[in-house]
């Protein structure tokens, strides 16, 4: 199978990255309305679609100041397109062949370390400080 790595926000399927967020932990919080305006507010979107039909089945965001810093989100693959390198291409056209390959670039993940770490990410130096986020109450749609 061939696909299309594509960084026009234009050509996201919004319905298909929120129904693949919905599905992952660091997702499922999120409305539906958050993800069109994260959608529209990020610094970058890739995408990867089907090359014969189109369809969206990878996508990755970015949220930057356009000058030195960015933060990677979202980095998601459907999983019956998994173990073909399409997050590596995914994390290659965001961070290595877009405008900001010079950037100082963070992420927040509890899996895919290994993918990460081939682009450079490395536990945070001394000069990097964190503020956890607070409990944010349980989104409507979700059981408690």
């Amino acid at each position: 199978m061939s696909y299309v790595v594509d960084d026009s926000p234009d050509r996201i399927d919004i319905d298909a990255v929120w129904a693949a967020l919905r599905e992952v932990y660091w997702g499922k919080w999120r409305s539906r309305d958050d993800i069109v305006a994260q959608i529209r507010d990020a610094w970058r979107v890739i995408g990867v679609y089907e090359e014969r039909t189109g369809a969206q089945v990878g996508f990755a965001r970015a949220v930057s100041d356009g000058s030195g810093f960015a933060y990677l989100a979202d980095v998601i693959v459907l999983e019956a397109h998994r173990g073909r390198g399409l997050g590596k291409r995914i994390v290659q056209a965001m961070i290595d062949d877009g405008p900001g390959a010079h950037f100082r670039w963070t992420l927040f993940t509890s899996d895919a370390h290994g993918l990460y770490e081939q682009f450079g990410f490395a536990e945070p130096d001394r000069t990097a400080l964190v503020r956890p986020a607070a409990a944010r109450p349980m989104h409507p749609t979700q059981a408690p």
